[in-house]
């Protein structure tokens, strides 16, 4: 029995002996690239939030849809920088400069051309630009719909108001043509009565 767990235990140890000496390769330091966070010095901004600026926005207006600028010069307060200067992850260096100009508290200069650099539009962000696009476009036709017919609504009262003041004016013509007639009827019939009156003493006279 000892005899047959013996050769049993020698079998096992030269399969064991007889698998291959294989060892998997470790990847080398230098194929591993580590995780760099993008660095952003300055304000971020998209072109999608740019592309939502308009003339005649108040400063609050731009500072909710872009945010605060960059730099203000206390002696030009009437322009505001917002400048970026990003290193990213994948080593893409991003630089943009956009400069706005304001009379007052009314933009009324956008200054894109620093933002070359600045990353395109995604199909994403296409996708609401045009939908915001075409939500403007169908809320100024709109509006001018509803001028259009507060126009004509004005006109039309315009013609009745005018309608109006000619009948009554033309009432107050008749009005007062019936009371020139009245006065010549009264200013007749005193005259009839006075002829009546100088003929009746007239015969009266006569006959004395």
């Amino acid at each position: 029995m000892n005899k047959l767990i013996l050769i049993t235990f020698l079998s096992l140890l030269l399969n064991a002996c007889s698998f291959s000496d294989y060892v998997p390769e470790v990847p080398t330091l230098s194929l591993i690239k580590p995780y760099k966070a993008d660095i952003n010095q300055g304000t971020v901004l998209s072109r999608l939030s740019i592309n939502q600026l308009k003339i005649g926005m108040s400063k609050k207006q731009v500072q909710e849809l872009i945010g605060t600028p960059s730099v203000i010069d206390p002696f030009h307060n009437n322009q505001w920088d917002y400048i970026n200067h990003s290193m990213m992850g994948s080593g893409e260096v991003i630089r943009y400069r956009l400069i706005l100009k304001f009379e007052g508290v009314k933009l009324v200069n956008i200054n894109t051309d620093g933002i070359s650099s600045l990353p395109e539009l995604t199909d994403k962000q296409k996708k609401l630009q045009e939908t915001r696009i075409a939500e403007e476009k169908a809320k100024i036709l709109e509006e001018k719909r509803l001028a259009e017919e507060k126009a004509k609504h004005a006109e039309q009262e315009k013609i009745k108001a005018k309608a109006l003041e000619e009948k009554a004016k033309k009432l107050e013509e008749e009005n007062k043509a019936k009371e020139l007639e009245e006065k010549a009827k009264e200013l007749e019939e005193k005259n009839k009565t006075k002829e009546l009156k100088e003929k009746t003493n007239l015969d009266i006279n006569s006959s004395k």
